[in-house]
C-alpha cells in the first residue's frame, strides 16, 4: 500500500468514526433509546439517519465521502 492509499484510507476511517459520532448525538437528542442503541449498534444510526432525512441528511453525506474515500484507499 503506497502512501497515498493509506492517507485516502485513514482519511476515510477518520470522516466515517466523526459521521458516527454525529449521528450519536443527533439520536440522543431525538430519544434516549435511540442514542443508546446507536452507541451499541453503530448500524443503526445509519438506519435512524435514513428515517431522519430531514435532520441527517449532512451526516449521511459526509459518511458517503468518508466511505469513497475508504474504498478509493483500498484500491
Amino acid at each position: 500500500m503506497d502512501s497515498i492509499s493509506s492517507v485516502l484510507t485513514m482519511f476515510g476511517i477518520a470522516t466515517l468514526v466523526i459521521s458516527w459520532g454525529y449521528l450519536i448525538i443527533l439520536s440522543f437528542k431525538a430519544d434516549y433509546a435511540w442514542g443508546f442503541m446507536s452507541v451499541f449498534l453503530p448500524p443503526l444510526s445509519y438506519l435512524y439517519a435514513l428515517f431522519n432525512l430531514g435532520k441527517a441528511w449532512e451526516v449521511l453525506a459526509l459518511a458517503l465521502l468518508g466511505f469513497g474515500f475508504l474504498l478509493a484507499g483500498l484500491t
